[in-house]
């Protein structure tokens, strides 16, 4: 165990919209190592989603991520030997990380030529109100608000 928190380390803003979410984003994108080429592909990916809903790709994304950042989260704890799924408000840096990598988890699961293509369908879809990671935080909502009379049992 740790005997002190572990550090958080300073992200550089992305070359083109100066944001640290878009480059944090990026690095839950990406697989091989290779930032230049899927900061490319995100890039792609918000200019077809501009094309697609003729608005800012940016703003789409910025608004599809706060559609699909969750509020409370069950976690499970045991007491007295059975399982209690305890409802728990999910902490400011956490939503942010569950919602980009729900994001990211369900783009690679459509169909769709590239990433790109998929991460821009995702993205509108989020934005809409509908898609995979959208209902992923709607049925994360639902088992917290099934569990509440546990929430006594805080953790």
């Amino acid at each position: 165990m740790r005997k002190a928190q572990a550090k958080k380390l300073p992200l550089a803003p992305d070359p083109k919209f100066n944001d640290k979410n878009v480059t944090r984003f990026v690095n839950c994108l990406m697989w091989g190592g290779n930032k230049t080429i899927v900061l490319g592909l995100f890039y792609d990916a918000l200019d077809k989603v501009g094309t697609i809903t003729s608005e800012a790709g940016y703003d789409v994304w910025k608004r599809a991520l706060s559609n699909i950042t969750p509020a409370v989260e069950v976690r499970s704890r045991r007491i007295g030997g059975a399982t209690f799924q305890i409802p728990s408000e999910v902490r400011p840096d956490r939503k942010i990380s569950l919602s980009m990598k729900w994001l990211i988890r369900f783009a690679r699961d459509r169909n769709g030529k590239t990433m790109a293509d998929k991460l821009a369908a995702e993205i509108v879809a989020a934005a809409k109100g509908e898609g995979g990671a959208f209902k992923k935080k709607e049925d994360t909502h639902r088992m917290a608000e099934a569990n509440k009379a546990f929430s006594h049992f805080k953790i």
